[in-house]
């Protein structure tokens, strides 16, 4: 249903008796005092039986939320994310009665709207230290995590997100997810079997958050989901399914590629802080079929999709922080299995180097078009943009390097014939890789001589540093 307006204000003649008294107007808003108190009332007698009868009937049943109570709920929804009705909220109690409803309420929408309410309240700091000091509300809220309603989930996991990027209470709630084992369950269920885009990624975003704030829940993460190699006994395995952090991942990511570019930005990234700890690495690498998946999710992306040569240069601004990660995971699945059966180089090196060079290629028309403008800044000059940029060309030019260094004469003869490695793009990767990665240009060339000997002493001429160097190892 769409969103109710504000509430109306009150009459003329409340407006009268009220300002008599001190004035019905929460803060500086026109939002009624009165009026949101009755609300509030109207919560607590939903959930407050009238009588002690009860049947397993009525406990198992789904209570409806009549409309004119939603109605009146969802504007304060809408009114809590002003300051003032949130503090009001506050000072009031009125946490606990939306905590309240949580624990007694089996009506989904009423509890997605308290949670959504709650969810709006913390991203005030003085309300968020608040609700996060209280143990027993935390527990009822991650509860909430393990809910079967996706709206529900939705906004509990917005909740979490909003008091996870608050410093001051952010340990607070990853010691809370690190003692509450079913968390790591409900989020691996829902990554790998939703199919609520909005959900994913906000859930996507949670993970991200905690595998960047926490090392050790991160690691704890991974080795709850470790498969069991073969000759490991395997104990109860049809009682409970036991999940994996990278399968699920990469579900995810699956689900929200064609829909959500910043949902997967989100994937991705979970994936590369993965790879900060051989844990991680090896949650990937170790179990082919996983990596292996990885690999050809993350490779389809850049090679089909991500940069191509069609697109114009400036799409780079807006693909830059997802193809950093995806080249560092790519990168580190590569290192990894060099020289195992579940990579040819051979077949995957040149596609890569196109897609690598056509990134650093974009990345130079981008800076010198700012360099050329006479007009202010844009988005493609600030210094978040440069910063991301910085460091994807850090991580390109590092890759690159590592699949220079093994290229063979017959992929290089290859590349020569298909055109990844034309004069054109041999010199744009080394105007990238010099003078940081010389020795890597300088084994190119020597290979390149074997190969094209007229090309390797015209690349020679347009880099004389390189030239220079080679004579002095003659």
């Amino acid at each position: 249903m769409d969103r109710n307006p504000s509430p109306p204000r009150p009459s003329c003649d409340q407006e009268d008796e009220e300002d008599l008294a001190g004035g019905d107007c929460i803060g500086s808003t026109v939002y009624s005092k009165h009026w949101l108190f009755g609300v509030l009332c109207g919560l607590i007698q939903i959930v407050t039986p009238e009588s002690d009868k009860s049947s397993s009937d009525d406990d198992e049943q789904q209570i409806e939320l009549a409309e004119e109570m939603e109605n009146e709920i969802c504007r304060v929804w809408d009114m809590s994310m002003d300051e003032d009705v949130a503090l009001f909220l506050q000072e009031f109690k009125a946490a606990d009665i939306f905590m309240g409803v949580l624990a007694k309420s089996k009506c989904p929408r009423l509890r997605e709207i308290c949670v959504g309410i709650l969810g709006n309240m913390p991203c005030f700091q003085e309300i968020c230290v608040s609700i996060s000091s209280y143990e027993d509300r935390g527990q009822v809220l991650l509860q909430c995590l393990c809910d079967s309603d996706p709206p529900t989930l939705l906004e509990t996991s917005r909740l979490l997100l909003t008091c996870l990027s608050q410093t001051e209470v952010a340990s607070v709630w990853v010691e809370r997810i690190r003692g509450h084992p079913s968390i790591y369950t409900s989020v691996c269920f829902i990554m790998s079997s939703s199919t609520n885009v909005d959900l994913l990624v906000k859930v996507g975003e949670v993970v991200d958050k905690l595998f960047d704030l926490n090392e050790k829940l991160m690691l704890e993460w991974i080795r709850k989901g470790t498969p069991q190699l073969p000759d490991q006994p395997q104990e109860d395995s049809e009682e409970q399914q036991v999940f994996s952090i990278v399968p699920c991942v990469l579900e995810g990511a699956k689900q929200v590629r064609s829909e959500n570019l910043e949902g997967l930005d989100v994937y991705m990234h979970i994936l590369q802080l993965l790879t900060t700890v051989d844990d991680g690495v090896q949650a990937i690498v170790q179990c082919p079929d996983t990596g292996k998946d990885t690999w050809d999710l993350l490779f389809d992306l850049v090679c089909h999709e991500f940069c191509q040569a069609g697109d114009p240069p400036i799409i780079l601004q807006e693909q830059k922080t997802v193809l950093a990660s995806v080249f560092s995971v790519l990168s580190v699945i590569r290192a990894s299995w060099m020289g195992q059966e579940h990579l040819k180089t051979e077949e995957v090196d040149l596609p890569l180097i196109d897609s690598l060079i056509r990134v650093l290629q974009n990345m130079g028309h981008c800076q010198k078009k700012l360099a050329n403008s006479t007009e202010e800044p844009t988005n493609c000059g600030s210094t978040q943009d440069d910063f991301h940029m910085k460091i994807l060309k850090d991580i390109s030019c590092e890759f690159l390097s590592n699949i220079f260094q093994a290229l063979t004469k017959e992929t290089m003869t290859k590349g020569l014939k298909e055109g990844q490695l034309s004069k054109k793009k041999c010199s744009c990767a080394f105007q990238s890789l010099l003078p940081l990665y010389s020795p890597v240009v300088e084994d190119f060339i020597k290979v390149l001589h074997e190969v094209d000997k007229a090309l390797a002493e015209d690349l020679e001429e347009s880099f004389p540093s390189v030239k220079a160097q080679l004579k002095t190892q003659v």
